[in-house]
């Protein structure tokens, strides 16, 4: 049985560390992996979005609507735009963090209102507030390691190959703060 988790945020979220550990995290709990990313705008804030398939056999990373078994969606917004992707009886674990995009900054656009709930009314929901997480902590860029602890209990894989993996991508100076991170995130929806 193949799964997959699309992965969506923008440029500078950490979207493609997030995939490189969750597959690695995958090759060592003995599956199969295939991952893909379309990087698009991502140095400038566009969106970022990876696909990480798992299981015995997998021959490709791409999906098409209505394909995959979860979103990691570390921006509402982004998260919207990815939900075509999901099979409809799917779960988004969504982060509650709004980064505006360039139309919406520069007042061509409106941000949609009531993301999470149009999401939620679609679709098994989880949300996580990662952003104050992350600065509970004191960095707000470790979200996206806020955003894998909460995913990883859908996987069932022991954390410690998830902590192991998180030690060995992360710089030195920074591991104590991604494992706090990972535990903090796992801990929202570690009792699922």
């Amino acid at each position: 049985m193949i799964k997959t988790v699309v992965i969506s945020g923008v440029g500078g979220m950490g979207v493609l560390l997030a995939s490189d550990i969750m597959t690695e995290v995958f090759l060592r709990a003995g599956f199969d992996v295939k991952k893909s990313e379309v990087h698009g705008m991502s140095q400038r804030g566009g969106d970022v979005i990876s696909t990480v398939r798992w299981g015995e056999k997998v021959y490709s990373p791409i999906i098409g609507a209505n394909s995959a078994d979860y979103i990691l969606a570390l921006e509402m917004l982004e998260g919207l735009r990815a939900l075509p992707l999901l099979k409809p009886d799917g779960e988004i674990i969504i982060n509650t963090y709004r980064f505006n995009p360039l139309p919406v900054s520069a007042g061509l656009a409106k941000y949609p209102e009531n993301v999470i709930e149009t999401i939620s009314s679609q679709v098994k929901t989880h949300v996580v507030d990662a952003l104050n997480i992350a600065l509970s902590l004191g960095n707000a860029r470790v979200m996206n390691v806020v955003m894998l602890g909460a995913f990883a209990p859908f996987t069932k894989i022991g954390k410690e190959i998830w902590l192991d993996v998180i030690k060995e991508n992360v710089p030195k100076r920074y591991i104590d703060l991604n494992l706090k991170a990972f535990e903090n995130g796992y801990s929202t929806t570690g009792g699922r």
